[in-house]
């Protein structure tokens, strides 16, 4: 990694980079590059893969269908209904 590639970059992602910056981008992405070959160079091969660091199981409720109509409820407190109806002005000739 050196500075013409780190300009690049910038220029490819369109990202304005002022040039007193170029030398703490070009530390920072060595270091995260560093860490990336340090994570490859360890042994996974015995390691089954994991969707999650605990092993947790998400307790579900017993899916019940139920049918309730709270219509009249819903309207009892309302004065612009009609016949299970909101009456609303009328918007749309």
């Amino acid at each position: 990694m050196n500075k013409e590639t780190i300009i690049k970059i910038s220029d490819l992602a369109k990202i304005d980079i002022k040039d007193d910056q170029i030398d703490d981008i070009l530390t920072s992405l060595e270091k995260i590059l560093n860490l990336v070959d340090e994570m490859n160079s360890v042994d996974t091969d015995n390691v089954t893969p994991m969707s999650h660091p605990l092993n947790l199981k998400q307790e579900l409720r017993k899916d019940e269908i139920k049918v309730f109509n709270e219509r009249e409820l819903f309207q009892k407190n309302n004065e612009h209904t009609d016949n299970g109806y909101y009456k609303v002005p009328k918007i749309i000739d």
